[in-house]
């Protein structure tokens, strides 16, 4: 049975949310996720600073 995915640490940069949860092997993951409809981009990083630059620097597709 899969354990719970909470996230904690959520934070926001523009259309971004970054948030803080684990993955199924124990380590901490910091993931990037972009709001804006139809965009669909996301990303798994190892640090939260990885993924504030990530989130600083996307820039999305859809218009």
């Amino acid at each position: 049975m899969p354990g719970r995915d909470n996230f904690h640490s959520v934070m926001r940069i523009g259309p971004v949310q970054i948030g803080t949860h684990r993955d199924r092997n124990g380590r901490t993951v910091h993931a990037a996720v972009c709001t804006a409809d139809r965009c669909g981009w996301s990303a798994d990083y190892s640090s939260g600073t990885a993924a504030q630059l990530a989130a600083r620097t996307h820039r999305c597709r859809v218009r």
